[in-house]
């Protein structure tokens, strides 16, 4: 649904739905009290905002709801906050013994409620309900789609292993939230089971702080597997210890440098950093990619003409609705101490189409700008020239979309006995 009628017009569409009214000053309250609190990058930044003004304007509903049972109480505490919307999406509220997860938006359009894991496998933050906000900042209002239940959400979700998320479609979703209170008096809600995350070590989480410390314009909630990123975050200190730590970044006197990929490892099936081999990741997760990538591996190596490829997925932030794309890079050994390179930019999370304008751009080891493509409209892939690069010199790769933009660092340098 996009924002094309007017207030008024929408709750005649949508006479079951929730839509709260909050005032232009109320948004630049809420906006400058974002200012004065600390994120490392502004999509953490934006998703700050963006779940404040949504828990705002709900905590208001909700205290001048009749039908509500008990008095709202935000968590984590107020105080915490900031280090959850540093890495993740979504606020919780608690309701006596109900806990409402909202998982704000500003798309222009709706189609889905897509949480992520964080809220629906950690037993410190399970809620019982997961309710959908669509923000309209332009004209100061909020709609509430519905709600998802854990249960709904764990056996009927769909879970996306590209970007950790389960999602279940807007008209799966439950429109009247005064069904959601009539279930609570009568004692019918329930959450499923969640089984603990295997406790990490002290030696384990550090290691983890000292990685995911590091300064990116995301989360990192994606550079290492949930097993070990839920452990970490789902502990208030450790939490805390990571969000302060990110913060750090920002007033080191050195920069830190961007870390380098060796492209050589890869032909001895290496992958670090992020990377991984596609041939591994449709072995097994071939559900969640555009279907370009689908079908027989070794064929389309052939088509692609390339010996080996590794993708790396890039969350374009949650300034952007967590849309997620599929950064893939292709090489062939050539002659004359070459390599032959592919870089191709796909849709990811379930995705058809790329996001329009986004940007794909191939840069010299000095920042110049050689090469660049952008995505139209229902792209499905978009791709740069066929480029080789010698052996021991690099190059990076830029993806960019609106305020967002990220870089990959590439070099090769071939391990001993490669073929080249």
């Amino acid at each position: 649904m996009k924002f094309n009628l007017s207030l008024d017009d929408l709750s005649l569409i949508y006479p079951e739905q929730v839509f709260l009214e909050f005032s232009p000053e109320k948004r630049e309250q809420l906006w400058q009290q974002t200012q004065r609190q600390n994120y490392s990058n502004t999509a953490a930044r934006w998703n700050a905002y963006l779940n404040c003004l949504c828990l705002n304007t709900f905590l208001t509903y909700l205290e001048t709801e009749p039908d509500v049972p008990g008095i709202p109480k935000v968590w984590h505490q107020l105080a915490d906050l900031p280090s959850v919307w540093e890495v993740v999406n979504g606020t919780a509220v608690e309701l006596d013994k109900v806990r409402l997860v909202l998982i704000p938006s500003e798309a222009s359009t709706f189609t889905e409620l897509r949480v992520p894991r964080e809220w629906v496998e950690l037993p410190e933050w399970v809620g019982n309900y997961y309710l959908a906000v669509q923000l309209n900042l332009e004209e100061c209002w909020l709609q509430v789609w519905g709600y998802a239940t854990h249960q709904q959400l764990q056996e009927k979700g769909r879970y996306d292993r590209m970007d950790e998320t389960y999602s279940v479609d807007a008209e799966e979703l439950i429109e009247d939230l005064t069904v959601m209170w009539v279930v609570e008096e009568l004692y019918l809600s329930s959450k499923h089971q969640v089984q603990p995350l295997p406790r990490l070590s002290s030696l384990e989480a550090e290691a983890l702080l000292e990685q995911l410390s590091q300064k990116t314009p995301y989360s990192p909630r994606l550079d290492v597997p949930f097993v070990k990123w839920g452990a970490l975050v789902a502990d208030d200190q450790w939490r805390q210890e990571l969000y302060q730590r990110r913060l750090k970044q920002l007033v080191s006197i050195v920069e830190p440098r961007e870390v380098t990929i060796n492209l050589g490892e890869w032909f001895e099936d290496i992958f670090k950093t992020g990377w991984q081999s596609l041939d591994r990741l449709l072995t097994t997760d071939s559900e969640n990619l555009a279907l370009s990538f689908r079908g027989d591996r070794s064929t389309l190596r052939e088509v692609r003409n390339v010996a080996v490829e590794g993708i790396k997925l890039i969350d374009l932030g949650m300034e952007l609705g967590n849309q997620s794309v599929a950064l893939l890079v292709g090489l062939v050994p050539e002659a004359e101490q070459r390599v032959g390179i592919r870089v191709q930019l796909y849709p990811a999370g379930g995705k058809d189409y790329l996001p329009p304008d986004i940007k794909l751009a191939l840069l010299s080891q000095s920042g110049t700008n050689l090469l660049e493509v952008q995505a139209r409209i229902q792209d499905i892939l978009i791709q740069l020239k066929r480029f080789t690069c010698p052996i021991g010199k690099g190059f990076s790769i830029q993806v960019a979309l609106n305020h967002f933009s990220i870089t990959e660092e590439f070099v090769i340098e071939l391990l001993p006995g490669t073929v080249s």
